[in-house]
């Protein structure tokens, strides 16, 4: 067998060094964890003590209109921007499996045939020989240090960040279809009000001309009727104008051809008492923003280990290492006598280099410096954005019981200033004024209620909720 005594002996000696630096390698890398992040009155005035959170409910038991599920349905489906980013996810998975590929070793079979000819005195080439190998050969580099491991940890971490990033694109369309969808709701009903509005113009406007026929009332007062009369008609056009752009926007993201969208009433929709936004803390594994900042943390953590391991010796099996069948020629080439190993280790360590080394290392800890302060700025907005959609919530539940006292407030005084100007106690004006005021409170209260379930939505979102 011809196995040379100094391929043994390299052996032997890459061997001492794995075992030797392999015990020692635990003490140079710390292990990755979570960033401790305070989450205590993350809430502005909110002492949340209850765990439960909207979040926790599936999207289909979430909404309940039929029409709403079926859009977000085909939206799942077709959507452009979730696609991509299901994409993202398999090109992630690919470089994952690349950077774990890196911890065997390349390996490749071949043969190969050196024929060599030389000269017999006066003969030119008389002389012939072949030299014939057939085997296998390995190029390697052993990670003692951790610095392969490390890599691929730091891509495992990018394919988490795919998924959240994933995750992030869902919920953000589920709540933007939601969105629309009720905004669609209450432009029907605007429409509605303003046209039930036209119709009691237009009997405001015949009595204006009556009384002036009757020398009660003057043409300006005509015409300031028509004029609001009119005015109403514009803004009508305006609404169905938005609908249709709304409609079309809708069915972008459900990735379908503009077109009608088949829905409900505003007024069907239920608007919760309460709002359960749970522990601050639950942001931190539910909320996809703040996981891929937290993930981009970890990404950091683990170049700056993988930056910090480039110092050390690296041992490597070169290219010239083989295992195989060697002979002089063809006969008997696969025989056990003809068995050749070549083994041919390296000991590497970095010298020159160590300017640009540190230079990666600093570079590397600057990297984990931003991306920890990116994180705890992800966890400051998402409890900043969750507050304000709690108390604007509130803050929109208090107007209910004002705005219905308004609206019956501002239809009484429609019909008493209609009276008392056939009475001519007041001038048309006081109509006019009476007029507008009940036509923009019954607007407002579709914008409040429309409000409201968008802070439901916002809240659902915001709390990473659309996932599941």
């Amino acid at each position: 067998m011809k196995i040379k005594n100094n391929n043994r002996l390299a052996l032997f000696l890459l061997t001492g060094c794995v075992i030797f630096l392999g015990l020692s390698s635990c003490h140079v890398l710390n292990p990755y964890r979570s960033p401790v992040v305070d989450t205590t009155e993350l809430y502005r005035e909110v002492i949340a003590s209850d765990s439960t959170s909207i979040a926790d409910i599936p999207w289909r038991n979430f909404f309940s209109d039929p029409y709403l599920v079926r859009l977000i349905d085909t939206a799942l489906v077709n959507n452009a921007d979730l696609q991509i980013a299901v994409s993202s996810i398999r090109q992630a998975d690919i470089e994952l499996k690349r950077t774990r590929a890196a911890y065997f070793p390349n390996v490749s079979a071949g043969a190969t045939v050196t024929h060599t000819a030389t000269s017999d005195g006066n003969k030119a080439f008389s002389r012939s020989s072949n030299d014939v190998f057939a085997g296998i050969s390995a190029n390697w580099e052993l990670d003692v240090w951790g610095k392969l491991n490390r890599q691929s940890r730091a891509q495992y971490a990018r394919f988490l960040k795919s998924q959240a990033y994933k995750d992030m694109v869902q919920s953000g369309l589920i709540a933007n279809i939601a969105d629309a969808y009720y905004s669609l709701l209450a432009l029907d009903e605007q429409l509605v009000i303003t046209k039930e509005t036209v119709v009691l113009l237009d009997k405001s406007v015949e009595t204006m001309e009556a009384l002036k026929e009757a020398a009660r009332q003057n043409a300006a007062a005509v015409e300031q009727s028509r004029a609001l009369l009119l005015n109403t008609r514009l803004s009508a056009i305006d609404i169905e104008n938005s609908i249709r752009q709304l409609e079309n926007t809708i069915n972008l993201l459900s990735g379908k051809k503009p077109g009608p969208v088949e829905r409900s009433a505003l007024d069907t929709q239920p608007v919760p008492g309460q709002l359960k936004a749970g522990v601050p803390a639950r942001l931190l594994s539910r909320r996809p923003d703040v996981k891929q900042a937290e993930l981009d943390f970890r990404v950091a953590f683990e170049l700056t280990n993988a930056a910090r391991a480039s110092f050390y010796p690296s041992i490597t099996l070169h290219s010239g290492s083989m295992v195989g069948y060697a002979s002089s020629g063809f006969s008997n080439l696969f025989s056990l006598e003809n068995l050749l190993a070549n083994i041919v280790g390296g000991l590497t360590q970095p010298i020159f280099a160590q300017g640009q080394l540190k230079a990666n290392l600093e570079t590397a800890k600057e990297s984990q410096i931003q991306a920890m302060a990116a994180f705890q700025n992800a966890v400051l907005n998402a409890g900043k954005e969750v507050s304000d959609i709690l108390y604007t919530y509130e803050s929109v539940a208090r107007k209910t019981d004002l705005r219905e006292q308004q609206i019956d407030a501002t239809q009484k005084s429609v019909e008493y200033t209609e009276e008392l100007l056939k009475a001519n106690e007041v001038d048309y004006t006081a109509v006019l004024t009476a007029q507008q005021s009940y036509l923009s409170a019954r607007l407002n209260r579709v914008s409040e209620r429309l409000e409201q379930l968008q802070c439901v939505v916002n809240l659902y979102n915001a709390l990473g909720g659309g996932v599941n």
